[in-house]
């Protein structure tokens, strides 16, 4: 997997952001690359170390991922009951990732995208 095809393909989602917001808790975290929607994150990768993703998932969907893969990890500093870490070099399928990372932004873009509303106009009646 190439980092600049990885990020253009997290940026090509919609509405889609990167920061690097971890530098200021810790200098080691300095190389996180976060990427978000609606201010959200969804993944994150290390750009100095460019050998997994972190990804928001679900409770059902990480315990499916990990009884079908070895190649996953306790997220960094993250909770394990909405986070995964994919490494790029095992048994995940370049494809898989790309699903994952979508899955992840498909669940933090519907938790933060609020309903639309449609006013009903009701005419009054004629008397």
């Amino acid at each position: 997997m190439d980092i600049e095809e990885f990020r253009k393909y997290c940026l090509s989602l919609g509405d889609v952001s990167e920061k690097m917001p971890f530098g200021k808790f810790a200098a080691r975290y300095d190389s996180i690359l976060a990427f978000y929607v609606y201010g959200h994150m969804f993944c994150f990768i290390d750009i100095d170390n460019f050998t997994f993703v972190n990804v928001k998932s679900t409770s059902d969907e990480i315990e499916y991922i990990k009884e079908r893969h070895v190649s996953v990890g306790n997220p960094i500093n993250q909770s394990l009951k909405h986070w995964l870490q994919l490494n790029f070099d095992g048994d995940i399928p370049d494809t898989s990732i790309y699903t994952w990372v979508q899955r992840a932004f498909e669940i933090v873009r519907d938790k933060y995208t609020k309903p639309t509303t449609h006013k009903k106009e009701c005419s009054k009646p004629e008397l």
